[in-house]
């Protein structure tokens, strides 16, 4: 664990990750090794050998009907699942290497943008990951030849003075002119404060609509030529806003923490492609974002950054407390910014987990599900005209996404009470399907990994089951990092009633949801027959 490690221990750790991960990526049959191959053939052997020995109960005609809708749900997220393999495929092989060839060559011929402004937020950072970011930042800076100003949003003279020392130290070369280190300490708490704190002192440096602007964390270590690979795309496409990069994971944490986060990353890689086809995204990573400066520098794109809020019937006008990454995602979506997705360049992320596994795993979804929420049921009401319908009807999706998921398991336990066995029918179906799409995952990975398919279900079961509680419970918030802060769970007699009335909500829709495919399985009579 990192926490357990030295200073010196933990650089040294973190060197040798990132070596590894900087290897060029295998072909897709390299990334096999014999025990995961292995791994795969005694699964598939399993499951000829539970389809030779289980009867077949899927064409029962006491549960046919219950077929028919696990079926046709299994199309239908099959099939948009494999629109989107498709999509990220045509991206890759057919729009993405032209963008790429002219990017590069505009570069080679000496462009550069006239000003390029890194706002960078940390906090209580680990030194030897601040001091590798800045090293990484100042390094490609100094290769390119891009002038910068590097605005660092600060909480404390803790990270300041780690920062300051290594620039003192290992920058002295690096000409004034060339880059210019700006702290900016942020008087209210806050990452959104502290972001907006940075927008507001690069639009009084009389910053231009065609400078670029960097959204960054202080934890995201610049891959090799990440500056050169992802400002040139801005000098070849006029008409691009934004754009977002590849990410790879470091975790210190528990083994399968890892490999989940390792899925979430391949996952991430595909859906990326098949949304950037469109010249949409569906969210700007906060991790390492790029945006031209003309839609970011006006007073309503920094006010939406420190005060976006919703208007719910319910929990009234209410903040979001992170997200700052779907913030400006809806900002650019509602005035038909193009957006994009590079590739090439990697970003690599430090996590590391010092709680419980599970727990962490439920407080990301949290995080994620809720900002999603949160965002979602806006740029819906954009309408379909707003933006490429396939952007539209992908966001349609991830709310209906999270009803439809839960169905399949709901079913199959209550078609076994019809038809004992029906259950292993359907884990059947789940375990083999789940194979086929790591399968298509492995492409997007640098290892094959055979928990993927177990990882795969339990992830979409979680994430599925806290985005239904999340839907009622918008306003409850809650991040660890930037000192573990949280929101929503105000005490006193209104918010006492609110709580309650939103767990009545949750608790009667899940009892119609559950009674409803009760009814249609056959367990119970409808009240209105």
């Amino acid at each position: 664990m990192a926490e357990e490690m030295s200073e010196y221990a933990f650089d040294k750790d973190l060197t040798r990750r990132l070596r590894e991960l900087q290897k060029p990526v295998p072909n897709y049959f390299a990334r096999w090794s014999l025990p995961q191959f292995t791994l795969f053939l005694l699964l598939f052997m399993g499951l000829l050998w539970l389809l030779a020995s289980v009867p077949n109960r899927f064409a029962n005609p006491s549960t046919l009907h219950v077929t028919v809708v696990l079926g046709t749900l299994g199309l239908w997220r099959f099939g948009w699942w494999f629109t989107h393999a498709m999509r990220a495929q045509v991206y890759a092989r057919t729009k993405w290497p032209g963008m790429r060839k002219r990017a590069d060559a505009l570069w080679e011929a000496g462009w550069r943008p006239k000003r390029l402004h890194i706002q960078m937020t940390t906090y209580f950072e680990e030194p030897s990951i601040t001091k590798r970011v800045i090293g990484s930042i100042l390094g490609q800076i100094k290769r390119e030849g891009i002038p910068t100003s590097l605005y660092i949003g600060t909480g404390s003279a803790y990270d300041e003075q780690i920062i300051r020392d290594f620039v003192e130290t290992y920058a002295q070369d690096i000409p004034d002119d060339l880059a210019e280190l700006i702290f900016i300490r942020q008087n209210q708490p806050g990452k959104r404060m502290a972001i907006g704190l940075i927008l507001r002192a690069i639009a009084r440096s009389g910053a231009a609509h065609d400078d670029l602007v960097i959204f960054m964390d202080g934890d995201a270590l610049y891959g090799g030529d990440v500056l050169r690979k992802t400002l040139s795309m801005f000098g070849s496409d006029p008409e691009l806003q934004a754009l977002t990069t590849d990410e790879e994971v470091i975790c210190y944490g528990p083994t399968w923490i890892s490999k989940w986060l390792d899925m979430r990353f391949a996952q991430r890689r595909l859906a990326m492609q098949s949304h950037a086809l469109s010249n949409r995204v569906l969210t700007l990573t906060g991790r390492m974002s790029v945006f031209r400066a003309r839609h970011i520098l006006d007073e309503k794109f920094i006010r939406t950054i420190e005060a976006d809020h919703l208007n719910h019937w319910l929990w009234g006008r209410f903040r979001f407390l992170s997200g700052d990454d779907k913030s400006t995602w809806y900002r650019l979506l509602s005035v038909g910014a193009k957006m994009t997705y590079v590739p090439d360049a990697t970003v690599y992320t430090i996590e590391v987990i010092k709680e419980n596994g599970l727990m962490r795993m439920v407080q990301n979804f949290r995080r994620w599900s809720g900002n999603m929420l949160r965002n979602g049921a806006r740029a819906i009401a954009l309408g379909p005209t707003a933006m490429p319908f396939f952007i539209w009807w992908c966001v349609v999706d991830q709310r209906l996404a999270m009803w439809t998921m839960m169905v399949s398991p709901v079913m199959a336990v209550l078609g076994s009470m019809i038809a004992p066995g029906y259950f292993w029918n359907c884990l059947i179906w789940v375990l083999f399907s789940r194979i086929v799409l790591c399968l298509f995952l492995f492409g997007y990975s640098r290892k094959a990994d055979m928990t993927w398919p177990f990882i795969l279900y339990l992830n979409q079961v979680i994430n599925a089951s806290v985005k239904i509680y999340m839907i009622f419970h918008l306003s409850k918030q809650k991040w660890s990092n930037r000192g573990n802060q949280s929101s929503g769970d105000g005490s006193g007699l209104t918010e006492t009633a609110k709580c309650g009335f939103a767990k009545f909500q949750l608790v009667t829709s899940l009892s119609a949801f559950l009674m409803l495919i009760m009814i249609y399985v056959g367990l119970i009579e409808s009240p209105f027959s």
